[in-house]
């Protein structure tokens, strides 16, 4: 058992460039990049085949991996009740997405089929809209009345888009992309991801364009089409279900499910996040001010800025989060329901 889990924990980001990425994780998010142009994503936490996180704070448990805090203290990590179900992978993945470029249309797989398929999890995600330019899109769901049979002959003659619902988005909406969602980001979006622990993708159209070898990229018919919920229309924001209003602090909850709940603070005032039953662990998503974060019997306390991720074990419990004097500090506070609540 590692020693110091009842603290706050950060992890450095993995850096990803894909053909479609840009500049944004380092001029908004502060992410330290190098001089190229295609940086698309940063994993904030994760624990998978892809990219493992190490922490960097606190000093005690810098260089540890995730997976090996998963492996050596379960409980003060991920709490009693999902310790007690035996898993060795941590459940979830935050990252952060630059989209320069239109991705690919895509669908993830659910649990069953990614298994079944690729040997992965399934991957049910969410959005939350950090930037967007003027005119940009998101693609999530399918226009009503799409069949099965009109998605595989528009896949086979490359004109799947106009069977795809999209909307332009705005800064703070928050988009729900349940497996078996065919989906896409725009070009200009800036957001950031929460979804199960897998890499699971199969595309389904990538608007034509090639890969850095010159050839087109890999796409995944018959893949998609057994991944597809035809079954699913439209997907557009959420609407956001008010938990507690007041005149400095604000919270709200955006989506729980089986497989993740997040909330969103909007505060003026120090808070207290995490689980005082110590049951599960949270994520914390800084998606706006700057604050600084005090947890664990040392009280030590840890800045905050936009871009960061924090990761509260069980074990922390209580702890404080507090906005920079007179700023309003907004955070995403993930975690897993647990199924006593």
């Amino acid at each position: 058992m590692h020693e110091n889990l009842a603290t706050p924990i950060v992890f450095e980001p993995i850096l990803k460039r894909i053909l479609w990425g840009g500049r944004r994780l380092n001029s908004i998010l502060g992410k330290k990049i190098g001089p190229e142009t295609d940086y698309a994503e940063s994993w904030e936490l994760a624990d998978h085949a892809q990219g493992c996180s190490v922490v960097t704070w606190p000093a005690q448990l810098a260089g540890l991996t995730l997976k090996e805090l998963v492996r050596d203290s379960p409980r003060e990590l991920l709490g009693d009740e999902f310790a007690a179900g035996g898993s060795h992978q941590f459940p979830l993945l935050i990252k952060f997405l630059d989209a320069q470029q239109v991705l690919s249309l895509q669908v993830h797989p659910d649990d069953e089929l990614a298994r079944k398929l690729v040997d992965d999890n399934g991957k049910n995600e969410a959005w939350y809209v950090l930037a967007a330019e003027p005119g940009s899109r998101i693609y999530a769901g399918l226009v009503p009345g799409t069949t099965r049979e009109a998605f595989a002959e528009a896949m086979s003659e490359g004109k799947v888009a106009p069977l795809v619902h999209s909307f332009e988005p705005r800064p703070g909406d928050f988009i729900h992309i349940p497996a078996g969602t065919v989906h896409a980001i725009g070009a200009g979006v800036l957001l950031a991801e929460i979804q199960q622990m897998s890499d699971a993708t199969f595309r389904v159209d990538d608007w034509g364009r090639v890969g850095p070898d010159g050839k087109p990229r890999k796409l995944h018919p018959e893949e998609a089409l057994s991944a597809t919920d035809f079954g699913r229309g439209p997907v557009g924001p959420v609407h956001a279900v008010l938990i507690e209003l007041e005149t400095d602090a604000v919270h709200e909850n955006l989506v729980e499910t089986r497989y993740f709940a997040v909330d969103r603070w909007r505060t003026e005032r120090p808070i207290d996040l995490g689980d005082p039953e110590g049951r599960r662990f949270t994520i914390l998503v800084v998606v706006g001010g700057r604050g600084e974060i005090a947890g664990g019997e040392a009280r030590e306390k840890l800045e905050i800025r936009h871009g960061m991720t924090v990761l509260l074990p069980a074990a922390a419990k209580s702890v404080s989060v507090s906005p920079a004097g007179g700023t309003q500090l907004e955070v995403l506070a993930c975690t897993v329901p647990s199924k006593r609540a």
